[in-house]
C-alpha cells in the first residue's frame, strides 16, 4: 500500500473538541496507508513535496483560506467538520475541489459505519421496497456543550448525512424544533421530507450523563419501506469495556474513522472522487441553516427550487 504524507494543520473545533488530536492524528498514525510528516498551526508548509494530504482543524475564521489554500496548492484535504459555519463559504470551498479536481473529503465518519453500510445495501437492493420513512436517533450522554455552536450544527449532521447515505434522497423541506429554543440547542428534532415524497424524523442531541454509559447511549435507523422495516442499530453488537475513564462500547473490526480515511486513501491513490466530498457537507449546512429558520419562525423552510439549490442538496 502507497503511503501518503500527511500534514496536521490545526488544532480547533466545536466548543471544546480537538478532533485533530483525538481522532485523526491517532487515526492517521495507526492506518498502514498514511504517515504523518508533520503539523502547523498557520497553515504553512502545503508547497512540501512529501506532503500528499493536509488534516485540516483550523479555527473557522481561517477555514476557508487554509482549505482552499492546500487544494490550490495541489494537496488532497481531510476537513475537520463542520466544513464551514455557512452554506455560502462551504460553496466556496466546494467550487475550489471541483476547479483542482483534488479530494477534499469532509470529516462525517459516521456513514462508514459498518450497521450503515449494511443498511445501505439493503435499501439499495430493494429489501425494504420503495423507501417511504427514516427514524433516526443520535444522542450522546454527558459531555461538555459546544458553544456558541449547538448540536444543531454539531450533531445533527451525522445523524442527517447517514440518512442521506442510506437512502440517496436528498432533503426538500424541513420543520425542526430545539430545547432550548433560543441559544445555543442540546437537542434538536427535525421532520425532514425528501424527494419522491419520502419523510424522515431526526432526533440528535446531548442528553444529561447516565452511569455506565460514556458518548454514544442511542444510535440507530428505522427504514421503513413498501416491503419491510429495517433497523440499523450501530450501538450493536458490541462489547462493553469498562476502564479508568468509564465505560464504553467497542467492536470488532476497524472504527469509523479508520474506515473513512480507507476511503481518502484509495479515492487519492485510484485518482477518483471520494463517495464524500464537499457538495455532501454543502447539503448538511444548507439543512442546518433552514432548520434554523425554521425553530425562529415556527414554520416549514423549504429547499429552493431553482437548479443551483438541486445541484448543491443532490
Amino acid at each position: 500500500m502507497r503511503t501518503l504524507g500527511v500534514l496536521l494543520a490545526g488544532s480547533a473545533g466545536v466548543g471544546h473538541q480537538d478532533h485533530q488530536a483525538e481522532m485523526y492524528a491517532p487515526g492517521f498514525a495507526a492506518h498502514p496507508g498514511f504517515g504523518i510528516v508533520g503539523a502547523t498551526e498557520d497553515g504553512s508548509g502545503f508547497d512540501r513535496a512529501d506532503v500528499d494530504v493536509v488534516s485540516v482543524c483550523v479555527p473557522f475564521e481561517r477555514r476557508v483560506e487554509v482549505v482552499t489554500a492546500a487544494l490550490r496548492a495541489g494537496k488532497h484535504v481531510l476537513v475537520d467538520k463542520p466544513v464551514a459555519l455557512t452554506s455560502a463559504e462551504c460553496a466556496e470551498i466546494a467550487a475550489v475541489a471541483a476547479e483542482t479536481g483534488l479530494v477534499c473529503l469532509p470529516a462525517y465518519h459516521q456513514r462508514f459505519h459498518p450497521a450503515i453500510r449494511t443498511a445501505r445495501e439493503a435499501v439499495a437492493a430493494g429489501r425494504v421496497g420503495l423507501t417511504w420513512n427514516v427514524q433516526a436517533d443520535f444522542l450522546v450522554a454527558g459531555g461538555g456543550p459546544v458553544w456558541p455552536y449547538g448540536e444543531l450544527l454539531n450533531f445533527a449532521p451525522y445523524a442527517t448525512d447517514a440518512v442521506h447515505a442510506i437512502t440517496g434522497l436528498p432533503v426538500t423541506a424541513v420543520y425542526a424544533l430545539a430545547r432550548p429554543a433560543e441559544g445555543p440547542d442540546d437537542l434538536v428534532t427535525l421532520c425532514l421530507t425528501h424527494e419522491r415524497g419520502m419523510t424522515s424524523t431526526v432526533v440528535a442531541g446531548r442528553t444529561p450523563p447516565i452511569a455506565g454509559v460514556n458518548g454514544l447511549s442511542l444510535h440507530r435507523y428505522r427504514v421503513s419501506g413498501s416491503h419491510g422495516t429495517l433497523l440499523a442499530d450501530a450501538t450493536r453488537p458490541g462489547v462493553t469495556v469498562r476502564g479508568e475513564k468509564g465505560t464504553r462500547t467497542a467492536w470488532a473490526g476497524h472504527g469509523t474513522v479508520h474506515r473513512m480515511l480507507t476511503e481518502l486513501h484509495a479515492a487519492v491513490t485510484d485518482g477518483r472522487p471520494a463517495e464524500l466530498g464537499p457538495t455532501d457537507a454543502l447539503a448538511a449546512l444548507l439543512l442546518v441553516e433552514a432548520a434554523r429558520e425554521s425553530i425562529a419562525t415556527g414554520r416549514v423552510v423549504r429547499l429552493g427550487d431553482d437548479e443551483q439549490t438541486k445541484a448543491r442538496v443532490s
